[in-house]
């Protein structure tokens, strides 16, 4: 991990890993559904599941990011990602995250036809079965998430502090020819290290200290992001506890350049970061005051999705009998 890897702190930015994250994911998927004679294909990211950083990553520190193949549907793959950082002067290594990726195979002859994928061999019957309850678990909820993303984030003038209005934030982006696939379309990985930088840009506006990612929620990826267009990644707070803040992150993609074709809800995302000292040791979040209707009940949702997370830990922590 290098300077231009991390923030001023010196936290690896969430983005970064991210994006590691998502390579490593889409080279083992690729690999796994080109491995049988037949059309070639391309794996493409269609949703992240909730992400923890466990433990931030350092500039100097060495990154070991490892993949496995967990479940394969007809036309999906599930791939669970594990990231190692390394101290290379001591030798230490400890876990900064955990992930879970779904692909689907896109044809290299048109982009728009998902292709069959190969099955895995399971050791046991019971991972199948726990692979199929989690594959159905994550498409219901990738359908209503695509419907409830309708929303755009507005510009407000001269905002109050502490405010949802004061913190938003919009970056614009032409997707050019590195940022792509072999098909034309954004990589996962370079769209979600965008919603990171737009994400920590909200968080630093909103405490005006040293932020790192804690966790990313479920991300979904609606539709594809073709070469040529201009997307509009925006962010906006949602929720604030006494120690972190979640932000709603949004990614619109206009084809510019086909005028066929409308603005459109490319990806969503939930983001939470915590504020640190500078050494390193978490500080109090201002609290969120929201004002319209609309954000009171956006601030509700985050709320709830924050206990129900509070209430998770909690359980995998107490001791067993």
């Amino acid at each position: 991990m290098r300077p231009d890897d991390a923030n001023v702190a010196g936290n690896v930015h969430g983005g970064t890993i991210l994006k590691m994250i998502e390579e490593a994911g889409a080279i083992i998927s690729t690999r796994h559904c080109n491995s049988q004679n037949g059309e070639r294909c391309v794996a493409a990211l269609a949703r992240v599941e909730r992400t923890d950083f466990l433990s931030p990553m350092c500039i100097g520190e060495v990154a070991h990011v490892s993949a496995e193949i967990t479940y394969t549907s007809k036309h999906s793959v599930e791939v669970q990602v594990n990231v190692m950082s390394e101290n290379i002067l001591t030798g230490a290594k400890k876990l900064t995250n955990k992930a879970t990726l779904w692909y689907v195979p896109l044809s290299l002859k048109n982009v728009d036809k998902v292709l069959e994928v190969p099955p895995v061999v399971y050791s046991r019957q019971e991972q199948e079965e726990e692979g199929r309850k989690r594959y159905e678990a994550q498409k219901l909820e990738r359908m209503e998430t695509k419907w409830r993303n309708g929303d755009i984030v507005q510009p407000v003038l001269n905002p109050e502090p502490n405010t949802v209005s004061y913190s938003q934030s919009s970056l614009i982006h032409l997707v050019g020819p590195s940022d792509c696939t072999l098909h034309g379309f954004v990589h996962g990985g370079v769209t979600m290290k965008l919603m990171d930088e737009v994400a920590g840009i909200v968080a630093a506006r909103h405490c005006k200290t040293n932020i790192v990612t804690a966790s990313v929620d479920a991300i979904n990826f609606h539709d594809k992001i073709r070469k040529g267009c201009v997307i509009t990644i925006s962010g906006r707070m949602t929720f604030t506890s006494n120690k972190s803040m979640e932000i709603e992150v949004l990614v619109d993609a206009d084809p510019v350049v086909d005028s066929s074709q409308k603005r459109y809800r490319a990806a969503s995302a939930f983001f939470t970061y915590v504020s640190l000292s500078q050494e390193g040791r978490s500080l109090p979040v201002p609290q969120l005051v929201p004002e319209t209707e609309d954000e009171k009940k956006r601030f509700e949702e985050g709320k709830g999705r924050y206990l129900q997370m509070k209430a998770k830990r909690q359980g995998h922590t107490e001791p067993q009998p």
